[in-house]
């Protein structure tokens, strides 16, 4: 029998859990020599999320990561993924806009050799016009400046062999990007498309304009290309022959008698290439505040408590 580790990070779903549960357990029986554990990790819920969980080791092989604050989702899967024990692992959203019904597919690709099966969604429900635009685009500047090439409108909805996870896992990042991984980590990869619902119950813990979208963004871009700080040198390479040829210009006008131009030109330009400067400068700080994440040691999370099934704690 070959296990299948499921990965869940959650806050606050205390209404999905039970659903997206059955769910699962129902598609795995379909499956032929598969067995199955589910790990959940809680990013400090204050509802009743953990106590359903609890009540729900009674039935089902769940495993309960309990966080000491919140850390974010990039940790929370961090610490799920090294709690798996599976032959795969799929990591699915619990709010059930990934449907557990598309877990045999994933199988499918698998078994045909596959190290690592992304999921496209080719429709999302539930979401705005403005959100599914601005995430287009996003997705165009990431694999435009980094060095990989995120399949467009894959989420992180997939299933990554054993293989695949442990090299993942070998990179020991503080703030791991795991879309950007899963595709760098290379060996086998496939696609499986389909329409992503909308939610099940409740509202999103990730509006289209908070941290967490925009860190994702930046994480995709400086994680995976030193592109961004060639244009600081670019920029200041175009200023530097820029300011070159306004001094000869305005050399030539003073010594031909005509009228030296007003100063309004000489104030956008400082203004221009001061924004320029600022933005290169912010670049560079975002790069160099990740090697001090890195170098510094700190882990990226902190588990209060695993709970497993039939028993109290571990």
């Amino acid at each position: 029998m070959k296990l299948i580790s499921f990965v869940f990070s959650f806050r606050n779903e205390e209404k999905n859990l039970d659903e997206l549960i059955k769910r699962v357990h129902d598609q795995v029986n379909n499956l032929k020599d598969y067995e199955y554990e589910l790990i959940f990790v809680n990013d400090d819920s204050d509802d009743n999320s953990e106590k359903i969980l609890r009540d729900l080791q009674k039935k089902f092989p769940i495993t309960l990561i309990n966080m000491s604050r919140t850390f974010g989702v990039g940790p929370c899967v961090l610490a799920g993924f090294r709690h798996a024990k599976g032959d795969c692992i799929i990591y699915m959203d619990s709010d059930l806009q990934d449907p557990p019904e598309l877990i045999n597919k994933l199988i499918f690709k698998y078994e045909k050799g596959a190290d690592v099966v992304h999921t496209i969604r080719t429709k999302r429900l539930g979401e705005s016009f403005l959100k599914l635009f601005i995430t287009k685009i996003a997705y165009k500047i990431i694999n435009f400046l980094s060095d990989i090439k995120l399949p467009t409108e894959s989420g992180d909805f997939k299933l990554i062999s054993r293989k695949a996870l442990d090299k993942i896992l070998d990179q020991n990042e503080f703030r791991p990007y795991i879309r950007g991984l899963s595709v760098w980590v290379g060996f086998n990869q496939e696609y499986v498309e389909y329409v992503r619902e909308s939610r099940f119950d409740g509202k999103t813990k990730f509006p289209l304009l908070s941290a967490g979208p925009f860190n994702q963004f930046i994480s995709g871009i400086t994680a995976y290309s030193l592109k961004p700080l060639y244009f600081g040198i670019i920029v200041g390479m175009i200023s530097i022959i820029f300011s070159l040829t306004l001094i000869l210009y305005t050399l030539y006008i003073k010594f031909s008698g005509l009228a030296v131009a007003g100063t309004a030109g000489i104030i956008i330009s400082i203004s221009f290439f001061s924004g320029v400067i600022l933005f290169t400068l912010g670049v560079t700080g975002i790069y160099i505040a990740r090697i001090f994440e890195e170098v510094r040691g700190r882990k990226s999370y902190i588990i209060k408590e695993i709970v497993k099934s039939n028993t109290d704690e571990s």
